[in-house]
């Protein structure tokens, strides 16, 4: 059976994240039969990383907060977590469904795709961000 999206739940809760005056710093996007749909959210990244686990595939929409004591900035990340224990059928399909996800979740800043639990890691995922963001003006030491 074709993966569907529920447009109107998975936009509601990708504007959750989006929103300055939310506290909603994460959000998931899970599988329920054919359907994706909305799944948890919350505020600490680490409570993201916990949904991660090796017998899921997810999409995860998150904020970052970057920069440094000058300038603070809002990256926004797209992550495809397909755990270790996932079947090959749902892999390749896990592929193919993102392109629905990106029909809602249309602005970030880089977009990963990952398996590993080392990958997840908080610091790793900023920096690929500033990465992405081009110029650095973070404060120099000379």
């Amino acid at each position: 059976m074709a993966t569907k999206i529920d447009k109107e739940a998975c936009r509601e809760a990708y504007n959750l994240v989006r929103d300055d005056a939310s506290e909603v710093n994460w959000v998931t996007f899970k599988y329920n039969g054919s359907t994706i749909v909305p799944g948890d959210q919350g505020v600490d990244y680490e409570a993201f990383k916990r949904k991660c686990t090796d017998d899921v595939r997810l999409f995860g929409f998150v904020r970052f907060t970057t920069g440094d004591a000058m300038s603070k900035r809002v990256k926004f990340a797209l992550i495809t977590w397909i755990g270790e224990d996932v079947s090959g059928l749902q892999r390749a399909k896990t592929g193919t469904d993102k392109t629905l996800v990106k029909e809602v979740v249309q602005n970030f800043a880089k977009e990963f795709v990952i398996s590993d639990h080392k990958e997840l890691d908080e610091d790793y995922i900023k920096n690929e961000l500033k990465k992405a963001g081009g110029a650095n003006y973070d404060a120099q030491t000379e």
